[in-house]
């Protein structure tokens, strides 16, 4: 059985995108990256944290009295786990109308979609049965 996908907190992103571009990190440098942006103090930062490790977001360390903090979960992961989370509660769980908003919402190049249709003629192609060749 393979392992949910996690839901992040909109302090939990906050967190984990100093994590990852720190770790490993201790809880005053994150704090000392987020305090400029959001105010918060060495306590929340470190309550927010220690929560996350809880989750499986996090990983501590001793490393003699300092804790280091590891992300437990990649971008990738996280970064599907929110979408799937919109698919599921904004969408009820149907691609074609999440898809058509985006598309509808955003400014979008010609690049962008043409990078979209690569992605989709890619994702046709692993999903057809390779042929047998004929003798």
């Amino acid at each position: 059985m393979s392992n949910p996908l996690p839901e992040l907190t909109e302090s939990e992103w906050t967190v984990i995108k100093t994590v990852w571009d720190l770790e490993p990190c201790a809880a005053p440098s994150v704090q000392e990256c987020l305090e400029p942006t959001t105010g918060w103090t060495y306590s929340t930062v470190r309550t927010l944290m220690d929560r996350m490790v809880a989750k499986g977001l996090l990983t501590a360390s001793k490393l003699r009295n300092l804790t280091l903090y590891r992300s437990a979960v990649t971008r990738q992961q996280a970064q599907r786990g929110e979408l799937n989370y919109a698919l599921k509660h904004a969408f009820d769980g149907a691609l074609t109308p999440m898809v058509e908003t985006l598309l509808t919402t955003e400014s979008v190049t010609a690049a962008q979609l043409d990078a979209l249709q690569s992605l989709i003629d890619a994702r046709r192609r692993d999903l057809t049965p390779a042929r047998k060749p004929k003798r």
